[in-house]
């Protein structure tokens, strides 16, 4: 079946290519009545548009939302909201020299393999650009979780070799990197800076915290909510990894120092990252995940054409030396996303 709906009682599918007319959303299960504006949404692409510093692509997109349906007099009808975004600055002659060759990293041959064609304009649908729809879907998750009290925020957690050494929340949106410590983002960024210039690219690690879910959530044992939130992560095409509390870090631990111990005042620990049996604990949600580099680059590699023919390419183009600083607010929506949908599943168990 095709792959491009995500969700259950909260659903989106998303259409469009980075180098057609435009890239979008339909999304079904949002209720009626809920305040919705533009601005809403608006708010949420900024953060994730290009163009915003050295360590993204200069591509400019204003990346205005458009809501064509599911609006009336400012709130929503409860019927299937479309918002379209169209694309304004797309420059596809940059892939005229190198439109029959295989980017190493990139999806250009698994496309091919699988459809028998592709959209060799920067990638068709496994551009990153798809995600600017997910982020508008994502912002009306986050104002219907916000009704619930429940927060998402997430920063860059390291990047370039670099690690934040403290999490401030408040300046993660007062530097270019949208890491959660002022001091590891001004090592960060000229390190990619000189990536950038020598034609090549970093991946990094985004982690993510929300607060305010209530016990309870998940549906065993398919639809374990940490399962669900693994595959919304993972749907991400820069994303190779994902990790929930201290994921990988249990490892070497003793059950005796992994299990987060009760007592009447609740978890002494939160290990398990607010997930236990598939289940929201009522602690912190907490997850990571792992961005690789960006697969675009301009320093030469091998590869091979669509004949099999080895040959050498360099993909000149505009292209994020680092794409952790505009994941954030993506990592955001998909897991307001899940969440909405989660509450939604929770509460048809008891109507």
């Amino acid at each position: 079946m095709p792959g491009s709906s995500f969700g259950h009682l909260y659903k989106l599918s998303t259409f469009g290519e980075s180098h057609g007319g435009a890239v979008g959303v339909v999304l079904d299960g949002a209720p009626p009545g809920l305040e919705l504006t533009e601005s809403d949404i608006q708010k949420e692409l900024d953060r994730r548009k290009p163009g915003q510093s050295s360590v993204t692509t200069p591509r400019q997109e204003p990346d205005t939302i458009h809501l064509m349906s599911g609006i009336f007099e400012g709130k929503t009808t409860g019927t299937p909201i479309l918002m379209i975004l169209y694309n304004k600055d797309a420059q596809s002659s940059a892939y005229d020299d190198i439109k029959d060759m295989f980017r190493p990293g990139h999806a250009d041959f698994t496309y091919l393999k699988k459809y028998g064609m592709r959209d060799y304009r920067g990638s068709g649908r496994a551009s990153g650009r798809e995600t600017a729809a997910r982020v508008a879907a994502g912002a009306v998750a986050k104002k219907l979780l916000a009704q619930r009290g429940v927060t998402i925020v997430a920063w860059t957690q390291r990047c370039a070799g670099i690690s934040c050494q403290t999490v401030d929340y408040s300046v993660i949106e007062k530097n270019p990197m949208r890491a959660a410590d002022l001091a590891a983002a001004a090592k960060m960024v000229p390190v990619i800076e000189q990536l950038a210039k020598d034609g090549d690219s970093v991946g990094g690690i985004v982690e993510c915290r929300i607060t305010g879910v209530m016990a309870g959530l998940g549906e065993p044992v398919f639809d374990k909510l940490e399962a669900d939130l693994a595959k919304a992560m993972m749907s991400l095409g820069a994303v190779k990894g994902f990790e929930v509390g201290l994921g990988f870090g249990c490892v070497d631990l003793h059950g005796s120092e992994h299990n987060d111990e009760m007592d009447k005042d609740g978890f002494r620990s939160n290990n398990a990252g607010g997930i236990v049996g598939g289940i929201s604990n009522g602690e912190d949600i907490v997850f990571r995940v792992a961005v690789k580099p960006t697969s675009s680059i301009s320093k030469v590699q091998h590869t091979i054409d669509t004949k099999g023919t080895e040959m050498e390419i360099s993909t000149v183009g505009r292209h994020d030396p680092c794409i952790c600083p505009r994941l954030v607010p993506v990592v955001e929506a998909m897991a307001a996303i899940v969440l909405e949908d989660h509450y939604k599943r929770q509460a048809s168990l008891f109507t």
